[in-house]
């Protein structure tokens, strides 16, 4: 089995796979201060809830974008796994190029996106990430990453507004019946809400005229099922897009019986 991590600012999302199934996923709070012992429990007891067993895991791969956890998750991996796992970044082995000057700006988690994006749906497209931040990225018709845009993620922005307005209290963030709000509360929701489906789709439209192209708009992320029912360029929901991304890059990046060290030895 294959052990998929992708750790985001927010949020970090796990998932098992056997061969190309993915038998089994999670979506848990990222927490920054959490060690590798504290790791090793926490996958222990998802994998006895899930029935799975962790000396079953031959392969691990994780794309992170919180630094301070980077030793952990490697300390973990080697100790409970006695696996040394593939950390993605812009100098593995990749099918698309990064058309940058400096490609080791681009965050893990875009190349990863990008690598399944093209695998799945071909080339051009547009891949919406809704995270902490939304970005968005561009591959062209030769498979080359672009580069994109960062946005502030809608739940920052909500909560932005909260810390900053004195007045204005925490709303939870949904669609309106109406743009045009009768209170408070609805008026917020309505401007985050259709204030947010109308950035995305503006940048969505300016990205396809800049780029002299049109392909698939693929959303992903932890907020894609909220904005991709109201936008108009969105064309695909993929919420698994990353993990499958990351899975795909294993297979080109194997690490196999190199990277594993026996069970229980020192790290």
């Amino acid at each position: 089995m294959l052990l998929a991590i992708d750790v985001g600012n927010s949020n970090m999302v796990i998932g098992v796979y056997s061969g190309e199934k993915l038998r089994q996923h999670w979506r848990l709070e990222t927490k920054k201060e959490r060690t590798a012992d504290e790791f090793g429990i926490f996958f222990k007891e998802l994998f006895q809830f899930a029935n799975l067993k962790m000396d079953e895991v031959d392969g691990i791969v994780i794309s992170n974008v919180v630094p301070p956890l980077e030793f952990s998750l490697e300390r973990m991996c080697q100790r409970y796994f006695g696996i040394r796992p593939l950390m993605i970044d812009h100098k593995v082995k990749l099918p698309v190029k990064i058309g940058l000057k400096n490609p080791q700006e681009v965050g893990a988690d875009r190349i990863v996106n990008a690598v399944a994006g093209v695998a799945r749906y071909g080339a051009p497209l547009v891949i919406i990430d809704f995270g902490t931040a939304t970005t968005f990225d561009y591959i062209n018709r030769s498979k080359v990453y672009q580069g994109g845009c960062i946005c502030p993620g809608i739940a920052i922005s909500n909560e932005a507004l909260f810390q900053r307005a004195s007045k204005l209290p925490r709303v939870e963030i949904k669609k309106t019946a109406r743009i045009i709000g009768r209170n408070t509360i609805e008026s917020i929701q309505a401007g985050i809400f259709y204030g947010y489906v109308g950035m995305v789709d503006e940048v969505v439209h300016r990205i396809q005229k800049e780029s002299k192209s049109k392909g698939p708009v693929i959303a992903t992320g932890g907020f894609l099922t909220l904005i991709s029912k109201a936008s108009r360029t969105i064309t695909h929901t993929d919420p698994f897009l990353t993990l499958d991304g990351l899975r795909i890059l294993y297979q080109l990046n194997p690490r196999g019986s190199k990277g594993r060290r026996k069970r229980n030895s020192a790290p």
